[in-house]
């Protein structure tokens, strides 16, 4: 866990794959906890820190995690996500070229619980709700492919499978058709900007995420455009 934002009422931290954002059933310390010892331990607080988890990412992706340290800012900030004021960009490393270098998705997505897994259909289907992307390609190493993706809508694996609808699954995501897994069991998503408006103060806030520290992100050549 790396800080790269705090004041009073928020604190943005950078997530490292493998690491979940709330406690889950396998025990293991999740980062709203990682974050409430820093607190603690920095501004020698007594007694319990106040943490309040606005949203999340999935265990195997790393990138941007925010989190509100007043009951003032959680109650805004979920308004803010609810409304689609937090503006969220995502860079994702793809084994394949997409025919199009820039694009705007939309399909029905449907969500198997049992197996955690989104199906994605062209068309309305029962339960089914609508999901729209929009990517475009900002780079690429000797293999892959790196596209930035804005969210227009906020879906349960949204982006992993809706970019492997279009052929270009995400690079270690076996579960949406990635050829072979990361050493390290992620996969290469990455939450890069948070663009919003502060909660409490009203200044426009942009914080960018660190690129993993692997061979793949670093021999990335970024595209001119």
């Amino acid at each position: 866990m790396k800080v790269v934002y705090e004041d009073n009422h928020i604190i943005i931290v950078y997530k490292e794959s493998g690491e979940i954002v709330q406690g889950d059933k396998t025990g293991d310390t999740p980062l709203s906890e990682k974050v409430k010892a820093y607190i603690k331990e920095k501004y020698a607080k007594p007694g319990m820190v106040f943490l309040g988890v606005v949203h999340r990412l999935d265990r195997p992706v790393s990138g941007l995690v925010m989190f509100a340290r007043t009951s003032k800012a959680l109650r805004r900030l979920n308004d803010m996500f609810r409304n689609g004021d937090i503006h969220k960009t995502y860079w994702a490393v793809v084994q394949s070229k997409p025919e199009e270098e820039e694009d705007t998705l939309e399909h029905w997505l449907v969500r198997n619980e049992e197996k955690n897994k989104t199906y994605v259909y062209y068309h309305e289907v029962p339960h089914s709700k609508k999901a729209i992307l929009k990517y475009r390609l900002i780079g690429q190493s000797e293999h892959y492919y790196l596209l930035e993706v804005i969210l227009l809508t906020g879906r349960h694996h949204q982006i992993r499978s809706q970019l492997a609808a279009i052929d270009c699954p995400i690079k270690g995501d076996l579960k949406y058709g990635a050829k072979r897994s990361n050493p390290d069991g992620s996969i290469s998503l990455l939450a890069r900007r948070l663009d919003f408006i502060h909660p409490v103060s009203k200044e426009h806030i942009v914080i960018d995420s660190p690129l993993p520290q692997d061979n793949l992100w670093q021999n990335i050549i970024f595209s001119d455009k």
